[in-house]
């Protein structure tokens, strides 16, 4: 079966069922939209018995550029529901509750959410890879990653400390995670195995049908196991400190956005598409 919508496409076939954002002419840039279209497709897929493993891809050249921060589908100021948590509307809020009620939903807590989905989840990833759609892959259990994909957070330029899903010391060491942080450069995929953050690098032109492969071998195995060693791994992972770190880093991040607004244009400071692709170019 397959289905289509402006956001994403949700196809089932031996097993696997495929998650794919599907804003190709944007680079897959993430609006609030898209991420609880996102949540819509993995609970349909938790759902479904016949369902064993989910693959997360991207439409087009690109897997995600990241969060939408300059497409007129901009949804930032709307109100949307709650999946994630149980905070209140943002959209009629002033200063800094709107922005930190608005991320812990759809941004930390959606990630969180989408790391505890009780089957595995592999990130097939192509392209750009960056800040917000490093939160995507990282929420994912494995990554297979194309020999043209590169992977940056270079949110720094923005006067925060790291995207909001701060799993940086923990898909790579901390040294390595500080130089990624403080330059903002692209790490390729040869170098993202290197530091273990991504499982395989293949060549593009077989990207979708190693990934492929890779589900269906993990599809064969027991379900409840599967999901059981998820979760051990999981929570030996909280214990070595990742939720707590999230935690931490997630008030950071909000104390960046309030110092933002109050010292310049606005909680980016001033910073847009436009801005941090010059950057990245110099």
């Amino acid at each position: 079966m397959t289905e289509s919508s402006a956001l994403v496409l949700y196809d089932v076939a031996d097993g696997v069922a495929t998650v794919t954002l599907n804003r190709p002419a944007v680079r897959n840039a993430q609006n609030v939209a898209m991420t609880f279209a996102i949540d819509a497709a993995f609970m349909r897929a938790a759902a479904d018995a016949a369902v064993h493993v989910v693959v997360l891809a991207g439409a087009g050249d690109h897997f995600s550029a990241g969060h939408d921060i300059g497409t007129p589908e901009r949804d930032i100021h709307l109100p949307f529901g709650r999946a994630a948590t149980m905070f209140w509307d943002h959209s009629d809020k002033p200063g800094a509750e709107a922005m930190y009620v608005r991320e812990a939903e759809a941004y930390l807590g959606m990630c969180r959410r989408w790391r505890e989905l009780p089957k595995p989840t592999i990130a097939q990833v192509q392209g750009a890879c960056v800040a917000g759609a490093l939160m995507l892959a990282w929420a994912c259990d494995l990554i297979v990653a194309a020999d043209d994909a590169f992977f940056a957070d270079p949110v720094l330029r923005m006067g925060v400390p790291g995207v909001e899903y701060f799993a940086h010391p923990f898909e790579m060491s901390p040294r390595i995670a500080k130089e990624f942080l403080f330059l903002g450069d692209r790490m390729s995929a040869q170098r993202a195995y290197e530091v273990g953050m991504v499982n395989r690098v293949v060549p593009r032109e077989a990207l979708e049908r190693e990934t492929r492969a890779l589900a269906s071998r993990i599809a064969k195995q027991p379900r409840f196991a599967l999901a059981l060693a998820k979760r051990a791994v999981n929570q030996a992972e909280d214990r070595m400190g990742l939720r707590d770190t999230m935690d931490a880093a997630y008030a950071l991040h909000h104390l960046a956005h309030a110092h933002n607004a109050l010292t310049s244009d606005d909680h980016l400071r001033g910073q847009d598409v436009r801005s941090m692709k010059k950057a990245a170019e110099e």
